[in-house]
């Protein structure tokens, strides 16, 4: 896997991974920057979403499960000291669907926090990492 990032001026980068889906990055103007891109730790912060969040939906629809959404509310905390690592996180899974059953979203949730997910995997080493989930009934 590789990554570019590009300078565009002031504290704004483009980053371009080998899929070519380009993101860009900058701060709030109380670091220097204009606010015309996510920042680089809110990208850490939906990568580990969208990781573990593709993980459960992929073992939801291998599980038969008839699931019509999925979202995924992540809530961060981070060091209040330099390097301001995340500290703990918590992830709220809001699933979707008709007939759900609780105990296979809940090991779809485990299996992706404790074997898939990567991200998931790689910043639990630095913060604590919770999960919980509801089901809401789909019409």
């Amino acid at each position: 896997m590789k990554a570019e990032v590009k300078w565009l001026g002031g504290r704004a980068f483009e980053g371009i991974p080998d899929s070519g889906h380009a993101v860009i990055m900058d701060s709030s103007a109380a670091f220097g920057g204009q606010d015309q891109g996510v920042r680089p730790m809110e990208l850490l912060m939906l990568g580990m979403g969208g990781c573990t969040s593709i993980d459960v939906m992929n073992i939801l629809e291998k599980s038969r499960q008839d699931v019509t959404a999925c979202v995924a509310e992540i809530s961060v905390e981070r060091a209040e000291t330099e390097p301001k690592v995340f500290v703990s996180m918590h992830v709220h899974f809001k699933v979707t669907g008709r007939g759900l059953e609780a105990k296979r979203i809940e090991r779809a949730i485990k299996l992706s926090a404790e074997k898939y997910c990567s991200a998931s995997i790689m910043l639990g080493k630095t913060a604590e990492i919770t999960h919980d989930f509801e089901i809401i009934e789909a019409d």
